[in-house]
């Protein structure tokens, strides 16, 4: 059964109700996988709109409301995402102004982790992506970096997986939401170089990629 999440809701990575694992803006559709329903204990649940499993506080269940509306994920272009751009960066830009820091699994405002905010900006003109940096980096087209452009993602990490994203500005600057260990504590503009501060060299010295949003994420049940 799919419900709606009546406010923000904060889902975490285990049964264990420990660490964030993503939020639940109010109106997302979340559907149950706890096999008997609502129950006293943890639910395990899924965020339809990316597919993401994560579990459910029990006092939270409050939140839920039972929908019988279905999912209909958006078909987009990538002529209109093109068109969609100039608006999502300055969502980027308009939360940067905003007092924030890092939260890991923060997608609401004020408070994101760095998929987060891509996932939010482009989520503000109805365009879904996957949740995590790694998933979004392989569902976008990769860009090499002498071509990208204004909109486009770009990726840090492990040679093995990406750990880290932005959303390119142009001139090699970046928008993103990095933590306090290696980044910022917050959202801050950084460039793509070697050369400039510690938080530049931090990241770009774990580059992988470049890739561009042509789609809106299509749930499997959408």
């Amino acid at each position: 059964m799919l419900y709606r999440a009546k406010s923000n809701i904060n889902l975490y990575d285990s049964s264990e109700l420990k660490d964030l694992a993503t939020q639940a803006i109010a109106g997302r559709f979340i559907r149950l996988v706890t096999p008997d329903g609502i129950g006293d204990g943890p639910l395990k649940v899924m965020v339809v709109e990316d597919d993401y499993p994560a579990w459910l506080a029990p006092e939270d269940e409050l939140l839920l409301a039972p929908t019988e509306d279905e999912y209909v994920a958006p078909v987009i272009s990538e002529a209109e995402i093109r068109d969609c751009l100039p608006e999502i960066i300055a969502f980027t830009e308009a939360a940067m102004a905003v007092s924030n820091e890092y939260l890991w699994g923060g997608t609401v405002a004020p408070n994101y982790d760095c998929s987060g905010l891509m996932q939010a900006a482009f989520r503000s003109q109805g365009i879904q992506l996957p949740r995590d940096a790694y998933q979004q980096e392989a569902f976008v087209q990769p860009v090499e970096l002498s071509d990208l452009v204004a909109g486009d993602l770009v990726f840090f990490g492990t040679p093995e997986k990406a750990t880290h994203v932005g959303l390119y500005l142009g001139e090699q600057r970046y928008i993103h939401s990095s933590g306090k260990e290696i980044g910022n504590n917050g959202i801050s503009i950084n460039t793509l170089t070697l050369e400039g501060n510690t938080v530049d060299y931090n990241y770009f010295s774990q580059w992988r990629g470049g890739g561009r949003v042509i789609a809106s994420f299509k749930s499997r049940l959408g």
